[in-house]
């Protein structure tokens, strides 16, 4: 296990079983990793900050070196206030593969010094993404294959709140 903080950033609008196992395969490798919730105002999240924040530290309270926090600033900012130079990203297609490229890229225009660990993937996660587990939750579909119980209890009272 490394000796450093490693950061693992996303909206997590909602968090998945496909981010929970890149983040407990992450904590594995880490001495520390930050779980960091953007805010993503441009995406129009679902669920508020605060929930999507207070629903990933539950879900994870379980892992002893992750903890959770939400930003609402540039990753490279978030990162220098952290003190971390590791960033952590999950890829379920080259596709994915060629947008983190370009991130990266831009990431050490900024921080030079940041290193990028991307983690494809299993299998069984490689199809799903947010966006659709919040389609199949609009068209109330089942969401328990897809996010832990919690998540899809507040997936249900936010879409019933806004009935």
């Amino acid at each position: 296990m490394s000796e450093c903080k490693a950061v693992f950033p996303g909206s997590f609008d909602p968090l998945t079983f496909g981010h929970i196992d890149i983040i407990k395969r992450a904590a594995s490798m880490f001495e520390q990793i930050v779980v960091a919730v953007a805010a993503s105002p441009s995406k129009h999240p679902m669920l508020s900050l605060e929930v999507r924040t207070s629903l990933a530290a539950k879900v994870l309270k379980d892992i002893k070196n992750v903890s959770v926090v939400s930003f609402d600033n540039l990753m490279i900012d978030f990162l220098r206030e952290e003190g971390a130079h590791v960033l952590i990203r999950g890829l379920r297609s080259t596709a994915d593969f060629q947008y983190e490229l370009n991130l990266i890229h831009m990431y050490r225009t900024q921080l030079p010094n940041i290193e990028v660990v991307c983690l494809p993937t299993r299998l069984e996660y490689s199809f799903m993404s947010s966006t659709l587990v919040r389609e199949i939750a609009i068209h109330h579909g089942p969401l328990t294959q897809y996010v832990p119980a919690e998540v899809a209890k507040a997936i249900s009272d936010t879409l019933n709140s806004k009935k």
